[in-house]
């Protein structure tokens, strides 16, 4: 079969953030081609998701059918960690609608891809990208082989890397991918059958439970199913894994030196086979650059430790198709273009960093470690907020969509909610094929980093209507 030798944005990869960014160009009428080296539904980890994952789903398109799908709902956690214990009940610290799901990653990503292609995206599975071309520093074409093993081209306008772990431009193009020393660490998991959740959980609660050399993740994934995870130092995998005759045995006994964990698993059954992976922690010198975007995985990763993984795939995504977007437009310099993704997505990703970071090497205390991510929010602080729930909404993934949004930010027309209301009237009327969905608004305000000082990006924002894009301040 042959294919367009020319497409206006080729996207290499199909997971969450390669088909958010798909679904949410193709439904803004950008011809978009998404190339996936491999055939859905496939395994893949990572399956609690945070709040702020809703949102971008309603955005792209896929929220109804993630729903319809029936994923185990997820309100909150419940965190024995050391000496402490903590309760994070979304709906108590957050809002009362704060909730999402613990999804089998096969069907969720299955679903996301499906929906790339109903908003009019071409997916090409079975396609593996083998080479991208430059001219100067930018990116022209792409080679890659079909299911029938034909070597094809693809020329772009702009490419958006997706390509997971694999790294098309960061890793194997110019290898500027670099681990975490932090995050040296390996996971072991393997599904359960008739576990139990710890007590006083909100529904759907994920359980963490810290241990001398790492911690456990016990998971909920509907029908008794349970996903139970060890995270432990590198070295002491090394160390220990000769001792066992089987990864199994070794999976067994690390579970078996928690109190907790025995009594989560007292009555369950495991079920199929163990997996493991390490050297997984890392991030790209660059997140983009001339006529190119790099998004989830294929640019960073962190840790499984606060389930950051598909909220910054999907986050990444949607920040850099509205910056892909309104370049394609010339509504916006490119570089001022990519120099907002490259802000806003660099600094959702420094705030895990920092507070993954203090779990493993700086944790105190509960009090100390809640206060100091109560400093890392800034514009989502509210008069009266304990600690607890500033570290809840930054762990739901909320704290980046609400600075993007300031839902109660009053302008010359009143709320952004208002405003949101006043929106879909005029689609309806005009017969606009609106984007929207935002549970926050149609607007989304970027005004200073949360890490840092002011910078000049305050002026920036994205905007759902008409057009799907970037807008600078004074010019919407």
């Amino acid at each position: 079969m042959s294919y367009t030798d020319h497409v206006q944005v080729l996207v290499i990869g199909g997971g969450p953030a390669g088909s958010t960014a798909a679904a949410l160009l193709a439904k803004s009428g950008v011809e978009v081609r998404l190339l996936e080296r491999e055939t859905f539904p496939r395994y893949h980890i990572g399956e609690s998701l945070l709040a702020s994952c809703l949102p971008t789903l309603r955005l792209s398109g896929a929220f109804d059918a993630v729903q319809a799908h029936g994923f185990q709902t997820k309100r909150g956690g419940v965190f024995h960690w050391k000496d402490d214990k903590w309760l994070l009940d979304w709906s108590r610290l957050v809002d009362p609608d704060a909730w999402s799901w613990q999804v089998d990653r096969a069907a969720y990503d299955h679903i996301l891809l499906r929906n790339a292609a109903e908003q009019g995206a071409e997916v090409i599975e079975n396609a593996t990208v083998k080479d991208v071309a430059f001219h100067g520093d930018r990116p022209v074409s792409a080679s890659w082989v079909d299911a029938a093993g034909t070597i094809q081209h693809t020329e772009f306008d702009f490419l958006i890397d997706a390509s997971g772990r694999a790294g098309v431009l960061s890793r194997q193009h110019f290898d500027m991918r670099r681990p975490h020393e932090v995050f040296q660490n390996t996971a072991i998991w393997g599904y359960w059958d008739g576990a139990r959740a710890l007590p006083d959980g909100p529904e759907g609660a994920i359980n963490v439970v810290s241990a001398p050399e790492g911690w456990y993740w016990h998971i909920p994934l509907g029908k008794g199913r349970y996903s139970v995870g060890y995270v432990t130092y590198k070295r002491c995998f090394t160390e220990e894994r000769p001792a066992f005759p089987s990864l199994e045995a070794y999976y067994r006994d690390a579970l078996g030196r928690s109190a907790d964990m025995r009594w989560l698993l007292e009555n369950a059954t495991l079920t199929g086979q163990i997996r493991a992976e390490q050297d997984y922690s890392y991030v790209s010198e660059r997140f983009c650059g001339p006529g190119h975007i790099m998004v989830g995985d294929a640019v960073c990763f962190l840790d499984p430790l606060l389930s950051t993984g598909v909220h910054l795939a999907q986050y990444g995504a949607l920040v850099g198709a509205a910056a892909v977007a309104t370049t394609l437009r010339k509504d916006m310099e490119e570089a001022k273009a990519l120099a907002f993704f490259d802000y806003v997505y660099r600094r959702a990703y420094s705030r895990f960093l920092v507070l993954v970071s203090r779990l493993y090497k700086q944790y105190i205390g509960m009090d100390e470690y809640f206060s100091h991510a109560h400093e890392l929010v800034h514009e989502d602080s509210r008069a009266g907020d304990e600690a607890i729930q500033s570290f809840t909404r930054i762990t739901t993934g909320l704290t980046d969509v609400r600075e993007a949004g300031e839902t109660g930010r009053r302008t010359t027309t009143g709320t952004l909610e208002a405003e949101a209301e006043d929106v879909r009237d005029e689609a309806a009327r005009s017969n606009v094929r609106y984007m929207g969905g935002l549970d926050m608004s149609p607007v989304w305000n970027i005004w200073r980093d949360p890490l840092g000082p002011d910078t000049a990006m305050g002026g920036i924002r994205i905007v759902t209507w008409p057009e799907f894009g970037l807008v600078e301040e004074g010019r919407a």
